[in-house]
């Protein structure tokens, strides 16, 4: 099942290529979580140009995991109040790292939260 490559190399890399949209030609390292099978990630540079902000116009677009390209859908999760504390305990448990803690600290504050996207694999 395509989700379940897509999950286990989400989890088992720091960097997930991400390409938003359908009118963008280069992929883009994220980070990325997943929390009870879903996978989500968040803005970081707040950029009105940014990967985020096209998802919200044309929320098609392709994660690479290694060699395999998924095409996705992104969406704002509905229940994001709910999900905001294990997203944020999976960001802080898996980029716990000395290079990454300054990172890890500061994606989950507010203004990060407010950038949460959900992508779901087309299967």
């Amino acid at each position: 099942m395509n989700k379940d490559k897509a999950l286990h190399y989400i989890n088992s890399h720091n960097l997930t290529e991400i390409k938003a949209g359908n009118h963008r030609t280069t992929f883009l390292e994220i980070w990325m979580v997943t929390v009870n099978d879903r996978i989500f990630a968040r803005s970081w540079g707040l950029a009105e140009k940014s990967w985020y902000n096209t998802f919200l116009k044309d929320p098609e677009g392709q994660i690479r995991c290694g060699d395999e390209i998924f095409n996705i859908k992104a969406l704002v999760p509905d229940n994001l109040k709910e999900l905001t504390p294990d997203i944020n305990t999976a960001y802080l448990t898996k980029y716990n790292t000395a290079v990454n803690l300054k990172y890890s600290k500061g994606i989950v504050e507010q203004k990060h939260v407010e950038k949460t996207i959900e992508f779901v694999i087309c299967e």
